[in-house]
């Protein structure tokens, strides 16, 4: 495997630094290279290809911003034995402390960024001499993605579409509710399911949604910070709303009010938010649901059922 990794990074120094790392879905380890020290993550799952191809996509997508500090991606490279793995930037990241607040501002840059853009080339639109062909900078005025990506490692139906409340629930709640009763036929879930989606456009009333660069997986294991501000890194991102982003930041904790504050001073609640914020968790939940097993069963089922009341 480092043999195979020296040769495709066109290094003639590969050394484990002895830093590794490592969540619920891949392994990780630093090396030391002709060009620095990076780090490398492995998985040997099969779709492991299309899971790493998604997040170094959705890291080039948030770096382009400017916004937040990512790890700059390198490679995806297959594993001869099936599986495969990723090589970026290495970070010395340590956890999220000092820079909450700033992370909080940087998360809500990200996702004014697409706004701000299509604000930007319409001002240049109606200005003499600069046509609408003529700017470098794209607007994205969809929800989805180029690729598909894996919260988890469970590939995300990314097709592009006008809707939001069509992609959300058609492309993001439907497929996790087809592996549920695919894996466990389970009668509740399905009797919800059939009375919230048909409530769902009941949320989203009097409100403007612009597509938002998201993160995607913003929990607290993958938020950190280093000496110069705060990191993000395994992202799964998309073009969605905004308020997505914080469903699962506010489900497992790791986000201090400093964070929120400084996010809702630039993007305020909307109304309506405390009620869409339970309908993204539970997207969250049906995935959890799907990669860990019964024990998010109950957590799925009750924010559906809260959502019917």
């Amino acid at each position: 495997m480092e043999s195979l990794l020296k040769k495709e990074l066109n290094t003639s120094i590969l050394k484990s630094s002895g830093c590794g790392g490592g969540g619920c879905i891949s392994q990780g380890t630093a090396y030391d290279t002709d060009n620095g020290r990076i780090f490398v993550k492995f998985n040997h799952k099969s779709k492991a290809r299309i899971m790493f191809d998604g997040e170094m996509a959705s890291l080039e997508a948030i770096l382009q911003t400017n916004t937040v500090k990512v790890p700059k991606p390198i490679k995806v490279i297959d594993l001869p034995d099936g599986g495969a793995m990723f090589a970026m930037e290495y970070l010395d990241m340590r956890s999220l402390n000092r820079y909450s607040a700033k992370l909080g501002e940087q998360m809500a840059d990200l996702h004014l960024h697409n706004q701000n853009l299509g604000m930007k080339i319409k001002a240049e639109e109606q200005t003499i001499g600069k046509g609408p062909g003529q700017s470098e900078l794209q607007y994205v005025d969809r929800f989805g993605f180029h690729t598909s990506t894996c919260c988890g490692y469970i590939p995300q139906v990314n097709d592009w579409c006008t809707d939001w409340v069509a992609f959300y629930t058609n492309y993001k709640l439907q497929p996790q509710l087809e592996m549920i009763e695919k894996e466990y036929g389970d009668r509740e879930a399905r009797e919800l399911w059939s009375q919230l989606k048909i409530k769902i456009p009941d949320f989203f009333h009097d409100i403007d949604i612009v597509p938002a660069l998201l993160h995607g997986d913003l929990w607290g294991g993958n938020v950190a910070e280093c000496d110069s501000g705060p990191v993000i890194f395994d992202p799964a991102s998309f073009y969605g709303h905004s308020e997505f982003e914080l469903a699962i930041a506010g489900m497992f904790g790791g986000f201090g009010s400093s964070f929120y504050s400084a996010y809702h001073s630039k993007i305020p609640k909307a109304a309506g938010f405390d009620k869409r914020l339970k309908l993204y968790q539970v997207f969250h939940y049906l995935n959890h649901w799907n990669h860990f097993g019964t024990s998010y069963r109950s957590s799925s089922l009750s924010g559906m059922r809260s959502l019917l009341k």
